[in-house]
């Protein structure tokens, strides 16, 4: 039996996805940056999270040399830089200034939370590779957090105002998320 890849990919754009931006710099300290919607937390303990890169992405063997990077939480106000580090080619880095994290790498400025990385693991996903992180620190930026910019139907979203947000009962969130 085989899957339409079109209809796979719509169906799989039906599951909301916060939306970030992977940065790095190579060991000749170049800075390279890239938007993703495949980024997930792994572990509490030890501390990991996941993303990943298609395989026939121009920067996807520099990706598998990085010896440290960030993953950038964007705000629903960085839709455009979402959009330039999206881009394949051109200078995504064009007029940001980014900050410097505690372990070299390149911050995007106001995105709502940065975790700090070191490779932990890499797998097979098919015409992905999977890249596993361990965070070595974090960055929180307390009024860019709760406005995520959010991924839907091919499309950008933005989430409900907190006042209509309710929390599930207390014996649903331990571990069964």
């Amino acid at each position: 039996m085989s899957i339409d890849l079109r209809t796979f990919r719509n169906a799989l754009g039906q599951f909301p996805t916060g939306v970030v931006i992977a940065t790095a710099r190579t060991r000749d300290g170049q800075r390279v940056g890239m938007t993703m919607s495949s980024f997930n937390s792994v572990s509490l303990d030890p501390p990991l999270v996941l993303f990943s890169v298609h395989r026939q992405a121009l920067t996807f063997a520099v990706w598998q040399t990085i010896e440290k990077y960030a993953i950038n939480i964007l705000n629903d106000e960085q839709e455009k830089l979402s959009n330039q580090f999206a881009r394949a080619k051109g200078d995504k880095w064009g007029d940001i200034e980014p900050l410097t994290g505690k372990t070299g790498v390149p911050m995007m400025p106001n995105a709502a939370v940065v975790f700090e990385c070191e490779p932990y693991a890499r797998y097979d996903g098919g015409d992905h590779e999977i890249f596993v992180g361990r965070v070595m620190a974090l960055h929180e930026h307390d009024f860019n957090r709760g406005r995520p910019l959010v991924f839907f139907d091919g499309r950008y979203r933005q989430l409900a105002s907190s006042a209509s947000a309710h929390t599930p009962p207390p014996d649903v969130l331990q571990y069964g998320w």
